[in-house]
């Protein structure tokens, strides 16, 4: 492929990526396939002589199209968000022709400074304190991460070279190794599973801390358990807070447990990775007070910020805490700029992998086409489409919600058994006209329906609640009386 075949070839992808989104909701949502059915439609081997770009395509449609889930189907309302908007796809194809490889400010200028400026900018919609800020001569910063799962364990390997060195600061007679057998990290019952995973891979004890009757955690119940703990001669040194839980979207009161942390020296992250996109919202911005005592803050703009896959943005109070844990300076990495004062240079000292994408482009092309007033009103529209079928499910006396709706998620069930509700999943994912997932709370099989493409309307709302109520009809019926 040559540029002007390029030039053809992606004037056609972009029409065809076109078509497929503005006809998407056409296509049932969800495929009905079993494992396996890609590898008998395709060669076992790679061809050995080029084959034609109208071929490939021809069989994107055979191949590929049914076997996609369709998460921006407009009757996608399963998980969470998974953003977008053409302004994103269009600095990910401008990304994807620089290829740069960001390690470092000498790998890609543009790459590093546009990032540090474009957290700066994210930051200040959310109106973060200003220790959070990088500017010129900050201390604290923002970094793109590739997801929220990586920002946990980042947060949690910080915290834990932080600890082991502060311990071996006053008792220089203790070895790493037996600091790091005492070390415990804490988080919410309903944390999501890459915090327990981020415990894991980090080799530390973590502790679930039971919620209330709303499913947050409470400064009384995370004390109970440090004093266990220290009484026990364990370490506390790490407590991550969610604002907005993936079964429920409940918000852990960070206003509580900030101070408490604080005082026991731990550091405390706060993952917000659906709901902080929404605190660019002055009405929902209370939810984030509390941040002041915060370390590390998450949240993921490819959730709800129309910014697409894979941009997840993170900010630390102390870049040093970060870049402490993770410096690596190898020779043929160094470069004569990478200690400039006051300025971010190198963020492979902020995460895992050491290449990065120009993933800021994606952030500076939405806020730029979008403006904070766009964005703000592809908040709200979003929380009215949740708050429009919340009242739908309560004015069905068959139907009960089960946690309270503060943004796009709505938590409800059919009143009666788990196995009923089980069954209701079922014949909703069989029938292919919506995409929906569960979630436990308190011991009850619930059913989540989160608002997620940025295309749905009131009218998918509606279609959704006739379909729901019509299998629960058939449903009900067919219960023995």
């Amino acid at each position: 492929m040559d540029a002007a075949e390029f030039r053809r070839r992606g004037k056609e992808m972009v029409d065809y990526v076109a078509d497929y989104l503005e006809n998407i909701e056409q296509r049932p949502v969800y495929p009905d396939l079993e494992p396996g059915y890609l590898r008998s439609l395709i060669p076992t081997e790679a061809p050995l002589e080029p084959e034609s770009y109208e071929e490939i395509m021809h069989d994107v449609e055979r191949v590929i199209m049914p076997g996609v889930t369709h998460w921006h189907s407009p009757n996608f309302f399963a998980y969470f968000p998974a953003a977008s908007s053409y302004p994103a796809m269009v600095a990910d194809m401008l990304c994807g022709a620089i290829g740069c490889i960001g390690f470092s400010w000498a790998a890609s200028p543009a790459c590093t400074e546009l990032e540090t400026v474009m957290l700066d900018w994210l930051g200040k919609m959310l109106h973060l304190p200003e220790s959070f800020i990088a500017g010129t001569q900050g201390h604290g910063g923002g970094v793109i991460q590739g997801t929220a799962s990586e920002a946990t364990l980042m947060a949690l390997l910080a915290a834990r070279c932080k600890t082991v060195r502060r311990v071996l600061a006053t008792d220089s007679k203790k070895s790493e190794s037996e600091i790091l057998s005492k070390l415990v990290a804490y988080t919410s019952d309903q944390a999501h599973s890459s915090v327990e995973r981020a415990a894991l891979i980090g080799a530390v004890m973590m502790r679930k801390v039971p919620t209330d009757e709303h499913y947050a955690v409470r400064e009384e119940m995370l004390r109970k358990m440090l004093e266990e703990d220290k009484a026990a001669g364990l370490i506390p040194f790490y407590f991550c807070a969610t604002l907005g839980t993936t079964p429920s979207c409940a918000f852990d009161h960070i206003m509580e447990l900030g101070p408490l942390c604080n005082k026991e020296n731990m550091w405390m992250h706060i993952d917000a990775a659906y709901a902080g996109s929404a605190f660019i919202c002055p009405e929902f911005r209370p939810l984030l007070d509390g941040i002041e005592y915060a370390d590390s803050f998450n949240f993921n703009p490819h959730k709800f910020l129309l910014v697409n896959f894979d941009c997840s943005a993170m900010w630390v109070k102390k870049r040093a805490d970060i870049i402490g844990a993770f410096k690596m300076e190898p020779l043929y990495l160094k470069h004569e700029n990478q200690e400039s004062a006051g300025l971010v240079t190198d963020y492979r000292h902020w995460q895992i992998p050491l290449g990065r994408r120009f993933r800021s482009l994606k952030l500076w092309f939405v806020f730029r086409m979008y403006g904070l007033k766009g964005l703000q009103a592809h908040i709200r529209k979003q929380v009215a489409l949740a708050k429009e079928f919340e009242s739908l499910v309560r004015a069905d006396k068959r139907f009960e919600i089960c946690a309270e709706v503060v943004l796009g998620l709505v938590c409800f069930r059919l009143k009666g058994s788990n196995e009923l509700n089980q069954n209701l999943l079922k014949k909703i994912t069989k029938s292919r006209e919506l995409h929906l997932v569960p979630c436990q709370l308190s011991g009850r099989f619930v059913l989540r329906f989160a608002i997620c493409a940025r295309s749905t309307e009131s009218r998918h709302i509606q279609q959704a609640w006739r379909h729901i109520t019509q299998l629960a009809f058939e449903l009900l019926q067919e219960q023995p009386h």
